[in-house]
């Protein structure tokens, strides 16, 4: 058996789960005091550039995230903020709490160091709130870019640390150092699942604090199994649980589990972040609930843009409808179809947990959703349509020349993705493949999941046949 480049042979590094299981990647915090270089190491890591890298103290205002591969094993890289606990000025502060909540939620730590300065007191605090961790700590001295650069960095043993890695995030110099570093204390992907529930969807119930994820919960298992409480992060821990509706099952995934811990007291919006990603890992469709009376935020974007970027179904129940008149209900729905303009396809329903009303209208839309992931097309199908699509509306010229689509073909389901084959793949406007994409919607029902279009060119063997 071949071994990849990355290391590990590809059928240790494609294995795949047991029937009915779920595997979740273990996350990785890069964290750090600002203008280390934790962005740049990210985006090395990352394999593409992700963050936004400025030479100015704290210009990363928020976590990046990335679906990565460390030397054969998935894992997701988190990008913080800087941590800068001497800070007076109310950006450090929460980038400070960003960094609490990090360590308090993730699988490994990265601390990044500046091998070009001496330790600093920021240094020695971060140092310190790591030790209390009992979590793997990896310790590293960006910006050693030269043999001279990773000799001075020695001094950061001062710290008291156990081992350091001299890298430069810039160049890539240390980074397989490193990568083996990393490698040596992930986790196993951790496994769950039964054979019995093979199949059965997984449904992730994401959202900020306070929107009634708990609430619908109770409402559908028409019992109280879990703590509700109008103060946001009252539910102790995320519990999973089987509805059946017939002869159609559901596993529930309740997100809602709010440690608490003083480290995270602050930071209750940014936790429900780090849980969407490990919801989303688990789970096929996602549920994000919208507080209707406090409206739509950029957190449910970021929550929402979690759920496109990983290919889930995608359902938005705007509760607490009962506290609003129509007008107010419509103007509501208006502003969220606008925060996320970048999922039109996701369905809206207004509902009440707190009453019940619109929560069978929930779970059916949630059930159509997972029959839209999953739904396959055949071949001629797809074919005949988009003959009809190109006749009617054909691809734009491209240098004089004519774009031919001459076929296209399903790839996968969940969600769905399609490749179509052009002469010209590349010069398709991005404006004609959106079109293309909203014709396949309407044309085969696909609402409720993102759908996936690829464009390829003919290879030398397809070439030579015509």
């Amino acid at each position: 058996m071949t071994t990849d480049r990355k290391g590990g042979t590809a059928r240790e590094r494609y294995q795949p789960l047991p029937a009915g299981a779920v595997g979740t990647r273990p996350i990785v915090a890069i964290v750090g005091r600002p203008n280390v270089g934790k962005s740049t190491l990210f985006n090395r890591l990352a394999g593409r550039r992700i963050a936004i890298v400025e030479d100015v103290a704290g210009v990363t205002r928020d976590r990046h995230y990335a679906d990565t591969n460390v030397l054969g094993r998935e894992c997701v890289v988190i990008d913080t903020g800087g941590f800068d606990p001497e800070s007076e000025d109310p950006m450090a502060a929460s980038i400070a709490s960003q960094v609490k909540l990090a360590l308090s939620e993730c699988d490994v730590v990265m601390c990044v160091l500046d091998a070009t300065r001496e330790p600093t007191n920021a240094d020695r605090e971060a140092v310190k709130l790591l030790r209390m961790t009992q979590k793997p700590v990896i310790y590293v001295a960006n910006k050693s870019d030269s043999p001279k650069r990773a000799n001075e960095a020695m001094e950061l043993y001062e710290l008291g640390i156990p081992h350091l890695i001299p890298v430069s995030g810039l160049h890539g110099h240390g980074v397989g150092d490193l990568e083996e570093a990393l490698l040596a204390v992930l986790p196993d992907r951790e496994i769950e699942g039964v054979p019995e529930l093979a199949g059965v969807p997984r449904v992730a119930i994401i959202g900020r604090p306070n929107a009634g994820k708990s609430s619908l919960v109770n409402q559908l298992l028409k019992e109280e199994r879990q703590i509700v409480d109008d103060r946001p992060g009252t539910t102790v821990d995320s519990v999973d649980a089987l509805l059946n509706r017939g002869d159609k099952k559901l596993v529930l995934i309740d997100t809602a589990g709010i440690r608490r811990k003083s480290s995270v007291h602050e930071s209750v919006e940014g936790l429900s972040v780090f849980q969407a990603i490990r919801a989303m890992e688990r789970s096929e469709v996602a549920v994000l609930m919208i507080d209707a009376k406090a409206g739509v935020s950029e957190q449910d974007a970021k929550i929402a843009g979690l759920a496109e970027d990983r290919g889930r179904a995608l359902v938005i129940g705007l509760n607490k409808c009962d506290l609003l008149s129509r007008e107010e209900i419509a103007k509501a729905e208006e502003k969220v179809r606008d925060v996320l303009a970048f999922v039109p396809w996701a369905v809206i329903v207004h509902m009440s947990t707190k009453t019940g009303r619109g929560v069978e209208k929930l779970i059916v839309a949630v059930e159509a959703a997972v029959e839209a992931h999953t739904k396959r097309i055949t071949t001629g199908e797809l074919n005949r349509f988009f003959a009809e699509v190109i006749a009617t509306h054909p691809p734009p010229i491209h240098r004089g020349k004519p774009v031919r689509l001459y076929y296209i073909t399903q790839a996968q389901t969940s969600p769905p993705a399609f490749i179509a084959v052009a002469n010209y793949h590349e010069a398709v406007h991005f404006s004609y493949k959106r079109y293309v994409i909203n014709q396949i919607r309407a044309a085969f029902g696909f609402e409720g999941t993102p759908v996936r279009v690829m464009y390829r060119g003919k290879n030398k063997r397809q070439e030579e046949d015509d």
